[in-house]
């Protein structure tokens, strides 16, 4: 646990191998979705640090006393970067994180290498999902009754519930409730575009063709407001392609951050 301007942080860090000198990774989770299902993120990036962390009210991180911004959670990120000593990182964003990625990559656009979105949007702006699955999101049972979450998990994300989903849905904690609330309320009113144009690292976006959540069009959106994005689309791929595609989404996102930055972007 990290005490950031009084706010208690439950934080993960997986540091670099002995010799390694890939940039560090900076990583921000979907709502609501604790630090549990994370594990994954040191098999899928094993050359380099990572750093991630529990918001506020989720997983075993207090809820705060009062709402938050994106660019209040972005400024408690750069705080833990600064304590793990990571000055120039890589900035992963899934979903809600995804939000905040962008956020992060606008407010420390000089510490950050390359940008990496998935499953993600502008913000406030995004075309909207499919009612079916949007109903299901505001339901708590999908934290707390695993059976729930099986049974409608396609509806859900608009991926398959195959041996990878168990896995992801065993780990879920549920949200403290306001903390939940208040990572809608960040996001309510939050926009990437007035600043989109000032985000020139490399970046990728990466979309589920299927994604009945974030629908493949916002991917679109990003990539094209992004002065130097490409897209990829995972085909057949839902709202959680990094769970339930974990090797393509890996294999892909390593190929970018690999490459040399004027390869890595749209001029790839």
């Amino acid at each position: 646990m990290q005490d950031v301007d009084g706010v208690q942080l439950r934080t993960a860090f997986w540091p670099a191998p002995e010799g390694g000198d890939a940039t560090p990774l900076l990583f921000f989770n979907g709502i609501g979705a604790n630090l549990e299902l994370t594990g994954g993120l040191g098999d899928m990036f094993p050359d380099r640090a990572i750093l991630t962390f529990d918001v506020p009210g989720v997983g075993l991180s207090p809820v705060t006393q009062w709402p938050y911004r994106h660019w209040m959670a972005a400024r408690w990120a750069r705080k833990l970067a600064d304590g793990f000593g990571l000055d120039v990182v890589d900035v992963m964003g899934v979903s809600w994180g995804g939000a905040l990625a962008q956020q992060y990559a606008f407010q420390y656009r000089n510490r950050v290498g390359k940008l990496v979105l998935c499953a993600t949007s502008s913000g406030m702006t995004m075309v909207p999902g499919r009612p079916a699955s949007l109903s299901k999101m505001v339901d708590t049972r999908r934290y707390s009754d695993p059976e729930f979450m099986r049974e409608n998990f396609a509806k859900l994300y608009g991926d398959m519930a195959d041996e990878s989903a168990g896995s992801h849905i065993n780990n879920l904690m549920p949200p403290d409730p306001k903390g939940y609330i208040y990572q809608l309320l960040a996001f309510a009113g939050w926009s990437s575009l007035p600043f989109i144009r000032f985000l020139k690292m490399p970046t990728l976006v990466m979309m589920g063709d299927k994604d009945s959540i974030v629908p493949l069009v916002n991917g679109q959106i990003l990539t094209w407001a992004l002065p130097d994005a490409r897209l990829y689309v995972v085909e057949d791929a839902g709202h959680l392609f990094i769970v339930t595609r974990a090797q393509e989404t890996a294999d892909e996102i390593n190929r970018f951050l690999e490459a040399p930055a004027m390869q890595a972007g749209r001029a790839a």
